[in-house]
Protein backbone atom coordinates (compact mmCIF):
# COMPACT_ATOMS: atom_id res chain seq x y z
CA UNK A 1 0.00 0.00 0.00
CA UNK A 2 1.44 3.23 -1.12
CA UNK A 3 2.08 6.02 1.54
CA UNK A 4 0.77 9.80 1.36
CA UNK A 5 0.48 12.55 3.88
CA UNK A 6 -3.16 13.57 2.94
CA UNK A 7 -5.46 14.52 5.90
CA UNK A 8 -8.91 12.99 6.42
CA UNK A 9 -10.79 16.73 4.57
CA UNK A 10 -8.20 16.67 1.47
CA UNK A 11 -9.19 12.84 0.86
CA UNK A 12 -13.11 13.64 2.11
CA UNK A 13 -12.92 16.44 -0.54
CA UNK A 14 -11.27 14.64 -3.35
CA UNK A 15 -13.83 11.75 -3.10
CA UNK A 16 -16.51 14.06 -2.84
CA UNK A 17 -15.55 15.47 -6.38
CA UNK A 18 -14.11 12.69 -8.46
CA UNK A 19 -15.36 9.18 -6.70
CA UNK A 20 -14.00 6.82 -3.69
CA UNK A 21 -13.40 4.08 -6.91
CA UNK A 22 -11.62 6.80 -8.70
CA UNK A 23 -9.29 7.14 -5.67
CA UNK A 24 -8.80 3.98 -5.49
CA UNK A 25 -7.43 3.35 -8.53
CA UNK A 26 -4.66 5.95 -7.97
CA UNK A 27 -3.92 5.06 -4.55
CA UNK A 28 -5.06 7.24 -2.45
CA UNK A 29 -7.88 5.73 -0.78
CA UNK A 30 -6.40 5.03 2.99
CA UNK A 31 -6.45 6.63 6.24
CA UNK A 32 -4.33 9.65 6.23
CA UNK A 33 -1.25 10.06 8.48
CA UNK A 34 -2.04 10.56 12.31
CA UNK A 35 -1.15 14.42 13.11
CA UNK A 36 -2.17 15.36 9.30
CA UNK A 37 -5.07 17.36 9.56
CA UNK A 38 -5.12 20.95 8.08
CA UNK A 39 -3.97 24.13 10.34
CA UNK A 40 -6.77 25.98 10.53
CA UNK A 41 -6.61 29.60 8.93
CA UNK A 42 -4.86 32.08 11.25
CA UNK A 43 -5.26 35.26 9.55
CA UNK A 44 -6.26 37.86 11.82
CA UNK A 45 -7.17 41.79 11.43
CA UNK A 46 -4.32 43.37 13.50
CA UNK A 47 -6.35 44.33 16.60
CA UNK A 48 -7.27 47.54 16.29
CA UNK A 49 -6.48 47.96 12.92
CA UNK A 50 -9.01 50.74 10.76
CA UNK A 51 -8.97 50.28 6.96
CA UNK A 52 -8.84 54.18 5.50
CA UNK A 53 -11.37 53.06 2.73
CA UNK A 54 -14.68 54.04 1.52
CA UNK A 55 -18.24 52.10 2.10
CA UNK A 56 -20.41 51.72 -1.22
CA UNK A 57 -23.70 49.67 -1.97
CA UNK A 58 -24.02 48.92 -5.62
CA UNK A 59 -27.95 49.76 -6.41
CA UNK A 60 -28.94 46.36 -7.32
CA UNK A 61 -29.43 45.15 -3.82
CA UNK A 62 -32.32 47.23 -3.64
CA UNK A 63 -35.39 46.43 -5.35
CA UNK A 64 -35.25 50.01 -7.51
CA UNK A 65 -36.93 50.48 -9.42
CA UNK A 66 -39.80 48.34 -8.67
CA UNK A 67 -40.41 49.24 -5.15
CA UNK A 68 -38.20 52.00 -4.05
CA UNK A 69 -37.66 55.41 -6.26
CA UNK A 70 -33.84 56.81 -6.23
CA UNK A 71 -34.23 59.15 -3.69
CA UNK A 72 -35.41 56.57 -1.25
CA UNK A 73 -32.32 54.10 -2.67
CA UNK A 74 -30.18 56.98 -1.45
CA UNK A 75 -31.50 58.02 1.76
CA UNK A 76 -32.24 54.06 2.79
CA UNK A 77 -28.12 54.00 2.01
CA UNK A 78 -27.65 57.33 3.94
CA UNK A 79 -28.99 56.12 6.52
CA UNK A 80 -27.51 52.84 6.83
CA UNK A 81 -24.07 54.29 7.18
CA UNK A 82 -22.92 54.19 3.34
CA UNK A 83 -20.50 56.80 1.78
CA UNK A 84 -21.45 56.12 -1.42
CA UNK A 85 -23.99 54.77 -4.09
CA UNK A 86 -22.78 52.84 -7.30
CA UNK A 87 -25.19 53.16 -9.72
CA UNK A 88 -26.35 51.05 -12.85
CA UNK A 89 -27.20 52.67 -16.44
CA UNK A 90 -30.06 50.77 -18.65
CA UNK A 91 -31.98 51.45 -22.01
CA UNK A 92 -34.66 53.25 -19.85
CA UNK A 93 -35.26 54.93 -16.76
CA UNK A 94 -33.95 57.63 -14.38
CA UNK A 95 -30.57 56.91 -15.32
CA UNK A 96 -29.94 55.77 -19.68
CA UNK A 97 -29.95 57.11 -22.89
CA UNK A 98 -33.71 58.76 -22.58
CA UNK A 99 -32.80 60.96 -19.82
CA UNK A 100 -31.45 64.67 -20.03
CA UNK A 101 -28.09 65.70 -19.56
CA UNK A 102 -29.83 68.09 -16.83
CA UNK A 103 -32.37 64.98 -15.45
CA UNK A 104 -29.04 62.84 -15.08
CA UNK A 105 -27.08 66.27 -13.48
CA UNK A 106 -30.13 66.72 -11.05
CA UNK A 107 -29.38 62.75 -9.76
CA UNK A 108 -25.95 63.68 -8.84
CA UNK A 109 -27.27 66.99 -7.44
CA UNK A 110 -29.95 64.89 -5.02
CA UNK A 111 -26.86 62.81 -3.62
CA UNK A 112 -25.05 65.55 -2.63
CA UNK A 113 -28.09 66.63 -1.06
CA UNK A 114 -28.78 63.70 0.92
CA UNK A 115 -25.13 63.50 2.15
CA UNK A 116 -24.24 60.49 0.03
CA UNK A 117 -21.48 60.09 -3.12
CA UNK A 118 -21.60 58.80 -6.52
CA UNK A 119 -18.99 56.03 -5.83
CA UNK A 120 -19.11 55.06 -9.57
CA UNK A 121 -21.49 54.09 -12.77
CA UNK A 122 -22.29 50.43 -13.82
CA UNK A 123 -24.14 48.35 -16.45
CA UNK A 124 -25.39 45.49 -17.30
CA UNK A 125 -25.46 46.43 -21.13
CA UNK A 126 -21.56 45.75 -21.85
CA UNK A 127 -23.15 41.92 -21.91
CA UNK A 128 -26.17 42.19 -25.08
CA UNK A 129 -23.74 45.26 -26.08
CA UNK A 130 -20.59 43.82 -25.61
CA UNK A 131 -17.09 44.98 -27.75
CA UNK A 132 -16.47 42.00 -28.25
CA UNK A 133 -19.87 40.66 -30.08
CA UNK A 134 -19.96 39.09 -33.39
CA UNK A 135 -22.45 41.15 -34.51
CA UNK A 136 -20.79 44.73 -35.72
CA UNK A 137 -24.06 46.67 -35.27
CA UNK A 138 -24.31 45.83 -31.36
CA UNK A 139 -20.76 46.01 -30.90
CA UNK A 140 -21.21 49.89 -32.50
CA UNK A 141 -24.50 50.58 -30.01
CA UNK A 142 -21.99 49.33 -27.41
CA UNK A 143 -19.41 51.32 -28.00
CA UNK A 144 -21.74 54.42 -28.13
CA UNK A 145 -23.68 53.43 -25.01
CA UNK A 146 -20.01 53.23 -23.02
CA UNK A 147 -20.17 57.47 -24.50
CA UNK A 148 -23.04 58.03 -22.99
CA UNK A 149 -22.17 56.52 -19.85
CA UNK A 150 -18.80 58.39 -19.77
CA UNK A 151 -20.67 61.75 -20.17
CA UNK A 152 -23.36 60.31 -17.70
CA UNK A 153 -20.71 59.72 -15.14
CA UNK A 154 -19.06 63.48 -15.29
CA UNK A 155 -22.71 64.95 -15.01
CA UNK A 156 -23.44 62.58 -11.59
CA UNK A 157 -19.89 63.84 -10.33
CA UNK A 158 -17.85 60.19 -10.32
CA UNK A 159 -14.74 59.83 -11.76
CA UNK A 160 -15.42 55.97 -12.23
CA UNK A 161 -17.08 54.54 -14.98
CA UNK A 162 -17.03 50.23 -14.82
CA UNK A 163 -16.53 48.50 -17.68
CA UNK A 164 -16.72 45.27 -19.29
CA UNK A 165 -13.97 45.10 -22.00
CA UNK A 166 -15.39 42.12 -23.56
CA UNK A 167 -16.56 37.85 -23.38
CA UNK A 168 -15.00 35.18 -25.34
CA UNK A 169 -18.34 33.21 -24.25
CA UNK A 170 -21.09 33.74 -21.70
CA UNK A 171 -22.60 30.68 -20.37
CA UNK A 172 -25.91 32.41 -19.46
CA UNK A 173 -26.27 33.16 -23.36
CA UNK A 174 -26.05 29.30 -24.83
CA UNK A 175 -27.38 30.58 -28.15
CA UNK A 176 -24.51 33.13 -28.33
CA UNK A 177 -21.84 32.05 -30.59
CA UNK A 178 -18.14 31.93 -28.70
CA UNK A 179 -15.70 34.27 -29.88
CA UNK A 180 -11.79 33.28 -30.79
CA UNK A 181 -9.25 34.96 -28.17
CA UNK A 182 -7.14 36.87 -30.31
CA UNK A 183 -10.41 38.27 -32.31
CA UNK A 184 -11.81 39.06 -28.80
CA UNK A 185 -8.56 40.95 -28.13
CA UNK A 186 -8.82 42.77 -30.65
CA UNK A 187 -12.19 44.06 -30.72
CA UNK A 188 -11.72 44.72 -27.39
CA UNK A 189 -8.78 46.69 -27.48
CA UNK A 190 -9.93 48.56 -30.43
CA UNK A 191 -13.01 49.65 -28.47
CA UNK A 192 -11.54 50.58 -25.35
CA UNK A 193 -8.93 53.00 -27.47
CA UNK A 194 -11.88 54.81 -29.61
CA UNK A 195 -13.03 55.92 -25.74
CA UNK A 196 -9.84 57.22 -24.13
CA UNK A 197 -10.26 60.46 -25.79
CA UNK A 198 -13.87 60.94 -24.53
CA UNK A 199 -12.38 59.87 -20.66
CA UNK A 200 -10.11 62.68 -21.05
CA UNK A 201 -12.22 65.21 -21.85
CA UNK A 202 -14.85 64.13 -19.40
CA UNK A 203 -12.46 63.01 -16.46
CA UNK A 204 -13.41 59.70 -16.30
CA UNK A 205 -11.56 56.61 -15.50
CA UNK A 206 -12.33 53.34 -18.03
CA UNK A 207 -12.10 50.75 -15.09
CA UNK A 208 -11.28 47.32 -16.66
CA UNK A 209 -13.69 44.54 -14.58
CA UNK A 210 -12.13 41.26 -14.28
CA UNK A 211 -15.33 39.21 -15.00
CA UNK A 212 -16.36 35.02 -13.69
CA UNK A 213 -16.95 32.50 -16.44
CA UNK A 214 -16.41 34.73 -19.55
CA UNK A 215 -13.40 33.05 -20.91
CA UNK A 216 -11.58 36.52 -21.08
CA UNK A 217 -8.51 38.10 -19.03
CA UNK A 218 -9.06 35.67 -16.89
CA UNK A 219 -5.40 35.93 -14.38
CA UNK A 220 -3.69 39.14 -13.30
CA UNK A 221 -0.98 38.86 -15.80
CA UNK A 222 -3.59 39.29 -18.65
CA UNK A 223 -5.21 42.09 -16.91
CA UNK A 224 -2.08 44.02 -16.41
CA UNK A 225 -1.10 43.35 -20.04
CA UNK A 226 -4.18 44.95 -21.34
CA UNK A 227 -4.80 47.92 -19.07
CA UNK A 228 -1.00 48.70 -19.38
CA UNK A 229 -1.09 48.28 -23.51
CA UNK A 230 -3.11 51.15 -23.62
CA UNK A 231 -0.48 53.35 -21.81
CA UNK A 232 -3.01 55.99 -20.48
CA UNK A 233 -3.69 57.09 -17.40
CA UNK A 234 -7.54 56.80 -17.93
CA UNK A 235 -7.49 53.18 -18.24
CA UNK A 236 -7.72 51.60 -14.80
CA UNK A 237 -9.17 48.42 -13.43
CA UNK A 238 -12.07 47.94 -11.40
CA UNK A 239 -11.60 44.97 -9.26
CA UNK A 240 -14.11 42.62 -8.43
CA UNK A 241 -13.25 40.04 -5.21
CA UNK A 242 -15.48 37.70 -5.65
CA UNK A 243 -15.81 36.94 -10.02
CA UNK A 244 -12.61 35.47 -9.89
CA UNK A 245 -13.17 33.20 -6.46
CA UNK A 246 -14.14 30.16 -8.87
CA UNK A 247 -10.77 29.28 -9.52
CA UNK A 248 -8.55 31.86 -8.05
CA UNK A 249 -8.42 33.99 -4.87
CA UNK A 250 -8.74 37.68 -4.80
CA UNK A 251 -5.75 38.19 -2.17
CA UNK A 252 -3.70 36.86 -4.87
CA UNK A 253 -5.21 39.14 -7.46
CA UNK A 254 -4.55 42.56 -5.69
CA UNK A 255 -0.61 42.84 -5.14
CA UNK A 256 -0.21 42.19 -9.01
CA UNK A 257 -2.75 44.55 -9.98
CA UNK A 258 -1.31 47.17 -7.50
CA UNK A 259 -2.19 50.38 -8.38
CA UNK A 260 -4.24 50.05 -11.42
CA UNK A 261 -6.84 49.13 -9.18
CA UNK A 262 -9.19 52.37 -9.33
CA UNK A 263 -12.39 51.20 -7.90
CA UNK A 264 -13.35 47.87 -6.51
CA UNK A 265 -16.48 45.54 -6.21
CA UNK A 266 -16.57 44.00 -2.39
CA UNK A 267 -18.47 40.72 -3.37
CA UNK A 268 -19.12 37.68 -1.60
CA UNK A 269 -18.90 34.54 -2.92
CA UNK A 270 -18.60 30.73 -2.03
CA UNK A 271 -16.35 28.21 -3.12
CA UNK A 272 -19.27 25.52 -1.77
CA UNK A 273 -21.33 25.87 -4.57
CA UNK A 274 -20.07 24.94 -8.23
CA UNK A 275 -22.60 26.89 -10.59
CA UNK A 276 -22.20 29.10 -13.13
CA UNK A 277 -24.81 31.38 -12.27
CA UNK A 278 -25.20 34.29 -10.04
CA UNK A 279 -25.91 31.49 -7.19
CA UNK A 280 -22.49 31.63 -5.23
CA UNK A 281 -22.62 35.14 -4.50
CA UNK A 282 -23.51 35.75 -1.13
CA UNK A 283 -23.93 38.46 1.41
CA UNK A 284 -20.77 39.70 3.15
CA UNK A 285 -19.26 37.09 5.45
CA UNK A 286 -21.92 34.48 4.02
CA UNK A 287 -18.77 33.15 1.87
CA UNK A 288 -15.39 31.41 1.78
CA UNK A 289 -13.65 35.00 0.92
CA UNK A 290 -10.64 34.99 2.97
CA UNK A 291 -11.34 38.83 3.84
CA UNK A 292 -8.40 39.53 6.45
CA UNK A 293 -5.96 38.98 3.42
CA UNK A 294 -8.20 40.60 1.24
CA UNK A 295 -7.78 43.81 2.84
CA UNK A 296 -4.85 43.36 4.25
CA UNK A 297 -3.55 43.12 0.83
CA UNK A 298 -5.53 46.25 -0.57
CA UNK A 299 -3.82 48.19 2.48
CA UNK A 300 -0.52 47.03 1.41
CA UNK A 301 -1.07 48.71 -2.03
CA UNK A 302 -2.25 51.68 -0.34
CA UNK A 303 -5.85 51.48 -1.72
CA UNK A 304 -8.11 54.06 -0.31
CA UNK A 305 -11.07 54.04 -2.83
CA UNK A 306 -14.40 52.61 -2.41
CA UNK A 307 -15.52 49.31 -1.62
CA UNK A 308 -18.60 48.68 -2.98
CA UNK A 309 -21.00 45.52 -2.44
CA UNK A 310 -22.39 44.02 -5.19
CA UNK A 311 -25.53 41.40 -4.91
CA UNK A 312 -28.43 40.69 -7.49
CA UNK A 313 -31.24 39.43 -5.15
CA UNK A 314 -33.05 42.01 -3.17
CA UNK A 315 -35.41 40.76 -0.60
CA UNK A 316 -38.90 40.52 -1.90
CA UNK A 317 -39.82 41.54 2.16
CA UNK A 318 -37.91 44.15 4.32
CA UNK A 319 -35.37 45.16 1.90
CA UNK A 320 -33.28 47.26 3.88
CA UNK A 321 -31.93 44.61 5.50
CA UNK A 322 -29.54 44.00 3.06
CA UNK A 323 -28.61 47.73 3.29
CA UNK A 324 -28.33 47.61 6.84
CA UNK A 325 -26.56 44.15 7.46
CA UNK A 326 -23.99 45.11 4.49
CA UNK A 327 -23.04 48.42 6.38
CA UNK A 328 -22.23 46.33 9.60
CA UNK A 329 -20.76 44.04 8.27
CA UNK A 330 -18.66 46.22 6.42
CA UNK A 331 -17.73 48.41 9.71
CA UNK A 332 -16.63 45.37 11.02
CA UNK A 333 -14.26 44.27 8.37
CA UNK A 334 -13.10 47.65 8.34
CA UNK A 335 -12.47 47.77 12.13
CA UNK A 336 -15.10 50.49 12.70
CA UNK A 337 -16.71 48.31 15.09
CA UNK A 338 -15.61 45.75 16.92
Amino acid sequence: MSDHDLSRRELLALSATFGSAFLATQGLAQEPKAGAAPKPSDAKPPAGKRYAMKKSINLWALPYPQKMTLKECFQLCKDAGFEGVEVNYALEGDLSPDASEAAIKQIGEMAGQIGIAISGVCSFLFWPYAFTHEDPERRKKGVELAQQMIRAARLLGTANLLVVPGSVYAPWIPDEPPVAHDVALERATAAVKSLIPLAQQNGVYLNMENIFANGFLHSPQEMNAFVDGFASDRVKVHFDTGNIMQYHFPEHWVPQLGKRIQNIHLKEYSKKVHEFNLNPFRLLLDGTTNWPAVLAALDAINYRGYLTFEYFNPFPHWPEAIVYHTSDAMDRMLGRKS
